[in-house]
């Protein structure tokens, strides 16, 4: 039997009813929605439930409300005794990693990433930064693009996501140039995002400054599981690397292929994706065809995964 990771969804994959099926049919993942609830001092249940779209892409509650739906939708799996051998989240799915491996309480993390995306989004004013995706180019001539942007603004790659997709951060105007380089080196798109502010770019360093203060205050314990981050893709189970990855992680590019073929290489065979959407799936099955990558999000998609991992 090859090895099991849990992976954990990013910023964009939020949408108003996720994790609310699962809730209804399992105390322990309800239970998760009520206690982020009391931790936060409003009724981000309500908010995640039946709420509007508007209000969950604000930064500062898409960051809460994903990472409480994904360990929420964890629940039944950990209930059923399906322990993950690794586990990765991809930016602030990074949180519900550490969650998982214990490295955090659940009301430790969800206060921190409100305040996170808090931090990030007034790190740069609205308008000043952009995202943007670059599809069917490879890594290398993205970068370079990058570089010969830079000469008009900030221009860094943000996510190393899966082979032929990386996305790029900065300054408007860079980003709209690397966008011109990228496409005259034969990217096939190269689409600007609709985010908030440029993660992952060093325009984002004050958000990490702040942060830092925040994480002094949190404790942390010992990790259970090996926990694959972003800013080195290596698995770390040291409590005492955490906090400077944390930091690290919101000014830094998000190694997320290169974390996919670590926990591969420690012998990772099955990936479960965990909370709203199938991003990080459809980058796996990009990254290796040899992995079998499954998913829960929905009352539908648990019972076909738990079917899978109980009965093979």
């Amino acid at each position: 039997m090859g090895k099991l990771a849990f992976i954990f969804p990013g910023q964009g994959a939020q949408y108003v009813g996720m994790g609310k099926d699962i809730a209804a049919e399992y105390k322990s993942a309800d239970a998760i929605f009520n206690a982020a609830t009391e931790a936060l001092g409003f009724d981000i249940k309500e908010m995640i439930f039946n709420g509007n779209d508007e209000t969950l892409k604000i930064t500062e509650n898409t960051q809460p409300t994903i990472v409480t739906t994904s360990v929420a939708c964890m629940q039944p799996l950990l209930e059923k005794g399906i322990k993950p051998d690794f586990v990765a989240g991809l930016s602030l799915g990074e949180y519900a990693a550490h969650v998982a491996a214990g490295t955090m309480s659940f009301n430790d993390a969800v206060v921190l990433v409100r305040k996170r995306g808090k931090f990030m989004q007034e790190a740069v004013p609205v308008g000043v930064g952009a995202m943007s995706a670059i599809i069917g180019l490879d890594n290398e001539a993205v970068i370079e693009s990058c570089k010969e942007a830079s000469s008009i603004g900030v221009c860094e790659p943000a996510n190393f996501n899966c082979p032929g997709q990386l996305v790029i951060a900065g300054e408007v105007a860079a980003v709209e140039k690397a966008n011109e380089i990228c496409k005259a080196k034969g990217a096939k798109r190269a689409m600007m995002l609709a985010v908030s502010a440029p993660f992952h770019c060093s325009l984002l360093k004050p958000a990490g400054e702040k942060l830092a203060a925040e994480l002094e205050k949190v404790v942390l314990n010992d990790m259970k599981i090996p926990v694959v981050v972003n800013v080195s893709a290596k698995a770390i189970t040291n409590k005492e690397e955490v906090k400077e990855t944390l930091i690290k992680q919101v000014s830094s590019s998000v190694l997320w292929e290169d974390s996919v073929r670590t926990m591969i290489e420690q012998g990772v065979d099955t990936f479960v994706e965990i909370g709203p959407g199938k991003a990080l799936s459809g980058f796996v099955k990009k990254i290796s065809k040899d992995v079998k990558v499954l998913n829960v999000e929905n009352i539908e998609s648990l019972n076909s995964t738990l079917e899978e991992l109980l009965n093979n």
